[in-house]
């Protein structure tokens, strides 16, 4: 079992080293840069005001679901973020370069990939034709977590899991 788990772990390491050195190029670096800001809450929130816009009353219970959603998942994601306290790749390995500002202290789990899977989910559940939207982004911002230095890849993955999870729980609840 410790060996599966150092395998895994390294195994994770070399995997975070070769996706960031993508961000040694500009304009890649500067385009997951841009991701990861819409990631920060814009791309979701100017999501709900176009539906809102959009659709009027008939896009409530759809922004309710994303509202709610997001809710559980901040609640999650900080409680794990502060139970785990797992650092950051870039404070345990030199070799991996943080392009960009973090928002908090820990890595585990990535919050920008959890909210992008959940709010996509339940997006598209309402919405199917959105898929063409949000799953590129989706992508694009878990990508940006690893590319900018920020994650680890088992950070994104249980963030994805962890909004699969929620969204799939608030889908069945309804």
């Amino acid at each position: 079992m410790a060996y599966s788990l150092q395998r895994l772990t390294q195994w994770d390491r070399a995997l975070c080293i070769r996706v960031n050195r993508v961000s040694g190029n500009r304009l890649a670096r500067d385009t997951f840069r841009a991701v990861s800001w819409l990631g920060n809450g814009i791309f979701w929130y100017a999501l709900i005001l176009a539906m809102l816009l959009a659709l009027g009353r008939d896009a409530v219970p759809a922004v309710a679901h994303m509202i709610g959603t997001g809710l559980v998942c901040t609640l999650l994601y900080k409680w794990l973020k502060h139970k785990t306290s797992r650092p950051r790749p870039y404070q345990v390995h030199c070799e991996i370069v943080c392009t960009t500002q973090p928002l908090d202290q820990f890595s585990f789990p990535s919050g920008h990939t959890l909210h992008a899977v959940a709010f996509s989910i339940i997006a598209i559940a309402y919405y199917p034709p959105l898929v063409w939207l949000l799953l590129p982004f989706s992508l694009l911002t878990a990508s940006s977590r690893v590319v900018l230095g920020l994650h680890y890849p088992s950070d994104v993955l249980a963030g994805a899991l962890a909004g699969t999870l929620i969204a799939g729980s608030v889908l069945v609840l309804i």
